[in-house]
Formats: structure tokens, C-alpha cells, sequence
């Protein structure tokens, strides 16, 4: 009863201590969920934030103009981002600091920087002050306009060379430890240059059969446990998969081809707007091609302008070429549209152009360090038209002086010869649509061009057409059978029946896809498909469970068949390696001991085998005949005395027993360094796969899957 006074008594501590510790437990878990929630991953403890991750991803996707996923990006990223940190610990641990300077110094080096005519003064050299010009013009747009990338790039570019410095740096400091002996040097020529002429028996593997021997589990398991680094593996998950893909059948093909044909003449329709009948003009007798497309749907956008014929179909360019103006080809079908093309004028121009420029640049046009506005760009361009219109000494003598482009300006403004489709297009149309000796004014997005057009030679025939696409897809009723049968598929594997049964009952083709990684992204014959990848390594997801995901042009089945976990290798999936390691092994030892004290010929024939010879065998030259390379062998040979018999050296594939009839050293050399020199060599080429091993040691956590 005292006890329990005394805890009554002291009831109200208890609970106060008890709530104390409660909540403890809770901000602690909040907290390493905030934590977790907030990082990307870890590199020796070193986080990368989820912000500052998203940031460079969306800065490598805009610095590639579109032309990478997200999935490859988020990729590209984590690869910089990692070897930056692993080199980071070891230049701190080396106390090694990259600073800005050395960065500077760097970029001023760069040829792209220093041979860039932006960043050159008016005698032609290299300029640092019209580069920091540059930089702080690009970074006052950016401010202004924050669609305006070029800062963010630049800032891209300089975290990169930042990063190979300090990747070149520790690599250096690594390679520049390296060193070779001239000792080590006359060792590697003897043992390269040593030739033997041998007699040797070689009994292979294959040639023992299997069944002399037993291979239990626990044999297995030692060897794995031996072998850890091995047989270490990344977790994984193996599926199978039904694909069922919405395709176009041939009457969609032929709906689509008939609604195209329906569109070369004209027609009657109700209007119900004029509650009357209309004449709807056809592309026949149109002359309003941009809203005809927009009206009809046209897969294809209408382009106002003349092509060349390799710009035309490559089915229907000669029939085009050969047309007269007004006439429809078509319908025709063509890299999965139906299309009808329209001639509508012909011209000559010709194959090349020699012209002259002089470029106005402005603030914010491409590549531009200038200060001035697009307007006054515009003025200066007017006033200098005016006074080089007539004299190509003067148009010379400006473009020295002047021109953006110091390139051409130093030639007075001169480009070379160049084709049609290596201009920009407004530059393009002005200098082959116009005759030999037109100046004019053009602006493109470096500026505004004052152009001479000094020569042109080979004239082509180009067309001008309106070619009207409709994209071949699957009908509506197309994609809802599809969609019914991937349903129905699914319903049945899910409710109990055998997939592999089912599919096979249907006619279905069975994926399989083993091995698959956390950041997989596409499947064999599956892209983008990181839904299916974070599906297989949720927690809740076991061996056995199936689901339908929908995909860009259908559906996909899936069915999880293995999930294997990171660390070593299941024994049942080691099993078949190490059995064959144990094997050969177990062999090599059976067929030494049977080689006991024999002859060569007593040996060959125990072993059904022959007594065959090389002559002047060295590590130059490891070729064995009717063997291969066996640089083992060779290496014990080098080691052996002339005279001497070898038994039981294994091979890669077998065991030698090999006599050696007569060894010839090379003639001895006043020095060594050349060999010492190849060996220095050979060791900083290894040198080079240092970031290899660090990534290998270092500590690393990647949580990206749980974000992409």
C-alpha cells in the first residue's frame, strides 16, 4: 500500500516526464522525416538538398533546348553532383582549395573564350575586360527578364569547369605520385622479351566430365562468403509483361484516307449560322492555305516558302518537281500521315552564295555583349545601308571597323561560299532570293545585318507547296477494343487464372525483364516508364501481384516475378557461377594429381589428347597454338629454368603441362628507361579510373526514386 501511495503521490511527475519523452520521439521522427523528405541523397554525409537538386535539373534541361527527358537529366545531374562531393572530401582531405581564381584563370584559357571575336579589342587580341562586359550584360538581362537563360547557363557552364578543375587536380596530384624504378623498368623488359621454345600437353575442362563430381550447397555458400565483393548485388525486381498496343487498323487507314481525298475539291455544306448551303472551297481552288489547314486540322502546319528538293517527300519529290502550278498530289501515304501536296509556284535560285555582312548587334539579341537597344541597332543599320549601298570600298572599310561579327569584319566583312540550308532563315531567304549585287537590311536574332550579296553560282529549281497531313491513328472503337481486351486480361490474371496460361490461351507474347534497378527508367520494349519501376519497389508490392498501367500508345500488363534485395546474391541465382567456378577448380586439382610424375606423351595420351610445340613463346607473344593467349602459363614459364617440366598450370579454360626445350634471354641494354617509362605509362593510364574506386569507397544514399 505504501508503494502505491507513493506513486499516486508522484502520479502527476510521471505523466509530465512520460509526455515529455512522447514528444520527444515525435519531433525527432518529424524531424528525420523533414530531413528525408528534404534530401536527395548523401555523399560521405555531405546532403544534396531536393531544392538545389531540382534547380540544376531544370537548368541542364534548358541549357539542352529540350532535346533530353527529365528521367536523363535527373541522371546527368545526380553524376555531376556526386563527383563533385567525392572530389571535394578528397581535396579537403588533401587540403587542397579551388578558388575563383583558379577558375578565371581556367575560363580565360578555354580557346572557345579566347578565340571568340566578342571578346577580342579593336587590334584583334583577346580582351578579359570585354569578357566581364559580357558577363555583366547577360546578367542585367537576366534580371530583367527571368525567360532570359543565358546567365543561368553561363553559371551552368562555370560549376562545370569548376568541377573538372578539381577533378583534373586531384587526378594529377594522384598520377603525379606515381613513380617507376629503373630496376622495375629492366625486370619488365626481360619478362617481355624472353623467348621459350616449349613442348606442352593441355587438357581442357570440357573434356572431364561433370559427374565425377558432387558440389553440395555448403560448398556454395563458403565460396560466396569468401567472394563477397564478388557477389554483391543491387536490389532488383524481375516482371513479366503483356503489351497491347493501340495501333491503327487498315480501315482506320483507310477512313483517314478517304477524309483527305475528301478535301481536294469543293463541296456543299449547311451552314447553320447562314441556316442555308454553302460552297466550301477545297484545296483545289483555295488561295487561303494557312486558314485551310487550320480549318481542316492539318497535322502538318502550312510553310509559306520555296524548298529545295531534298526538302520535299522522298517519295513524291520527282512527281512534284515535274508538275505544273495547281496541281494535287495525293492522297499519299507517308511516315504515318496521308497527305495531299499542292504546287504552287516554281523558281531558280542558286546552289551556292559568296556574300558580304556587317552586323549591328543589340542588347539581348543572341550572343550579344552590347549595351544598345534594338532600336538604335536599327538606326545605326538604316545609316550605314545608306552610305555602303553603292561602295564596296566603304561597305569593306565599316565592317572593319564595326561589325559584330570580327570574324568576317576583318575581311571586310566577307563570308565563304555557303549552301542554302546553312544561313539563318531570314539571311538564308535574302541572299538566294535575290540577284547578285543586292544590299539590303535583315534582322535576325543575332541583329541587324547589312548583306551584299557578292556571287552566286549553279542554279536549282525549287517549289513552293502547301502540303496538308493527316495523321494515321487508331479510331476511337480501334483504342476501346484494345482497351476492353487489356481489362479483361487484366480482370482474369488478377481474380486467380495462371498469367502464363492466359496470355498464352489468348495469343497474347509474354515480356520477361529481369534485373530491374531503382532508377530504370525504360523497360525492354517499354520507354519512360518510371510508373512500372516505383510500382515493382514499393513496400506494399509482392511477388505474384499484377497491374495494368496505361502507356502512350496503349497499355501494359505487368506481373512481378522476383524481387531481389541489395546486398549479396541470392545463393539460388550464385548457384550456376559458382558451380561452374567449383567445377573447373575441383577439376584443375583431379587433373594435376592424375598428371603425377608422367612423361608429356604419357600424360597426352591418359587424356586422349596430343603432345604439341611453340617455338619463341614470351608475354610479346602469349599465343598458344590450339589454345589461345595464356599469359599464366608464359609467366611460369619465364619463372622456370630451361629443361625444366610443368604440370598442372591451370589455364582460363584448362591445364598445361608444359617442357621447356630452350630459353633465349634478350641481349642485355645499357639502360633501361624507355621500359621504365612504359610501365609509368601503362600505370597513369590506370591512374585515369581513380574516380572509379572513390565512387566505389565512398558512402553513398540515393534517395531519388522516392522524387522521380
Amino acid at each position: 500500500m505504501a508503494v502505491l501511495s507513493k506513486i499516486r503521490e508522484k502520479s502527476i511527475f510521471l505523466i509530465v516526464i512520460i509526455a515529455l519523452a512522447l514528444f520527444a520521439f515525435v519531433i525527432q521522427g518529424a524531424f528525420k522525416y523533414r530531413k528525408s523528405n528534404n534530401i536527395i541523397g548523401e555523399v560521405n554525409d555531405s546532403p544534396i538538398s531536393r531544392e538545389a537538386f531540382a534547380k540544376n535539373v531544370d537548368l541542364y534541361k534548358t541549357r539542352s533546348g529540350g532535346r533530353v527527358s527529365q528521367f536523363q537529366a535527373v541522371k546527368a545531374v545526380w553524376n555531376n553532383m556526386l563527383s563533385e562531393k567525392i572530389y571535394n572530401t578528397q581535396l579537403q582531405n588533401a587540403g587542397i582549395v579551388i578558388g575563383e581564381e583558379d577558375v578565371w584563370n581556367t575560363i580565360i584559357n578555354l580557346p572557345y573564350i579566347k578565340n571568340n571575336p566578342i571578346f577580342k579589342n579593336k587590334d584583334g587580341l583577346f580582351d578579359q575586360e570585354k569578357l566581364k562586359e559580357y558577363l555583366v550584360n547577360i546578367k542585367e538581362n537576366a534580371e530583367a527578364n527571368p525567360k532570359d537563360r543565358q546567365w543561368a547557363n553561363w553559371l551552368t557552364t562555370e560549376q562545370a569547369i569548376k568541377r573538372n578543375l578539381e577533378q583534373k587536380t586531384y587526378s594529377d596530384l594522384v598520377i603525379n605520385g606515381i613513380n617507376t624504378t629503373l630496376t622495375e623498368g629492366k625486370n619488365y623488359y626481360f619478362d617481355q622479351t624472353t623467348k621459350s621454345d616449349i613442348k606442352y600437353v593441355f587438357v581442357p575442362f570440357m573434356s572431364i566430365p561433370d559427374s565425377i563430381f558432387k558440389i553440395t550447397d555448403n560448398e556454395v555458400e563458403s565460396y560466396v562468403s569468401k567472394h563477397k565483393r564478388e557477389f554483391k548485388v543491387d536490389a532488383s525486381r524481375d516482371i513479366n509483361y503483356v503489351k497491347f498496343e493501340v495501333k491503327p487498323t487498315l480501315d482506320d487507314e483507310n477512313s483517314v484516307k478517304k477524309e483527305v481525298a475528301g478535301l481536294i475539291n469543293d463541296k456543299e455544306e449547311y451552314s447553320t449560322a447562314a441556316k442555308t448551303t454553302i460552297k466550301v472551297l477545297g484545296l483545289k481552288n483555295t488561295t487561303d492555305y494557312k486558314s485551310f489547314f487550320a480549318e481542316n486540322n492539318s497535322d502538318i502546319p502550312f510553310t509559306d516558302k520555296y524548298v529545295i528538293k531534298a526538302q520535299l517527300s522522298k517519295i513524291m519529290a520527282d512527281s512534284i518537281l515535274k508538275s505544273k502550278v495547281g496541281d494535287i498530289i495525293g492522297p499519299y501515304k507517308e511516315d504515318g500521315y496521308y497527305k495531299l501536296t499542292k504546287v504552287l509556284g516554281f523558281k531558280q535560285i542558286p546552289d551556292s552564295v559568296k556574300a558580304s555582312h556587317i552586323l549591328i548587334s543589340y542588347k539581348g539579341a543572341l550572343r550579344s555583349g552590347e549595351k544598345r537597344t534594338e532600336a538604335e541597332a536599327k538606326k545605326i543599320a538604316d545609316s550605314i545601308f545608306k552610305l555602303v549601298k553603292n561602295n564596296k570600298k566603304k561597305f569593306a572599310e565599316v565592317a572593319k571597323q564595326i561589325s559584330y561579327d570580327k570574324q568576317s569584319g576583318a575581311k571586310g566583312g566577307e563570308l565563304n561560299w555557303f549552301t542554302y540550308s546553312t544561313m539563318v532563315p531570314e539571311f538564308r531567304d535574302f541572299v538566294f532570293y535575290n540577284k547578285k549585287g543586292k544590299v539590303g537590311v535583315v534582322k535576325t536574332r543575332f541583329g541587324y545585318h547589312i548583306i551584299r550579296i557578292d556571287n552566286q553560282k549553279l542554279t536549282q529549281k525549287v517549289v513552293k507547296v502547301a502540303t496538308f497531313g493527316r495523321k494515321i491513328e487508331a479510331s476511337e472503337n480501334t483504342e476501346n477494343n484494345i482497351f476492353e481486351k487489356a481489362e479483361t486480361f487484366t480482370s482474369n490474371v488478377t481474380s486467380g487464372k495462371n498469367f502464363m496460361k492466359q496470355a498464352k490461351e489468348k495469343g497474347y507474347a509474354v515480356q520477361p525483364v529481369y534485373g530491374i534497378k531503382k532508377m530504370n527508367e525504360t523497360l525492354m520494349g517499354l520507354k519512360n516508364q518510371r510508373q512500372i519501376v516505383n510500382w515493382t519497389f514499393k513496400k506494399d508490392t509482392k511477388v505474384g501481384d499484377i497491374k495494368r498501367f496505361d502507356t502512350e500508345n496503349g497499355y501494359v500488363v505487368v506481373m512481378l516475378t522476383n524481387i531481389r534485395k541489395k546486398g549479396l546474391m541470392p545463393i539460388t541465382e550464385a548457384r550456376i557461377r559458382v558451380r561452374r567456378i567449383l567445377f573447373e577448380n575441383k577439376k584443375a586439382k583431379y587433373i594435376k594429381e592424375g598428371m603425377d610424375n608422367m612423361p608429356l606423351e604419357d600424360i597426352a595420351t591418359k587424356y586422349n589428347t596430343r603432345v604439341g610445340s611453340s617455338l619463341a613463346v614470351s608475354l610479346a607473344s602469349p599465343v598458344i597454338p590450339g589454345v589461345g593467349n595464356s599469359l599464366g602459363l608464359i609467366g611460369a614459364i619465364n619463372a622456370s629454368k630451361s629443361g625444366d617440366i610443368l604440370r598442372g598450370v591451370k589455364d582460363k579454360s584448362g591445364v598445361f603441362a608444359v617442357k621447356i626445350l630452350k630459353k633465349k634471354e634478350p641481349v642485355k641494354l645499357p639502360n633501361y628507361d624507355v621500359f621504365r617509362k612504359q610501365i609509368y605509362s601503362k600505370l597513369k593510364i590506370s591512374g585515369l579510373a581513380i574516380y572509379d574506386a572513390l565512387k566505389k569507397e565512398a558512402e553513398i544514399v540515393d534517395n531519388r526514386s522516392l522524387f522521380y
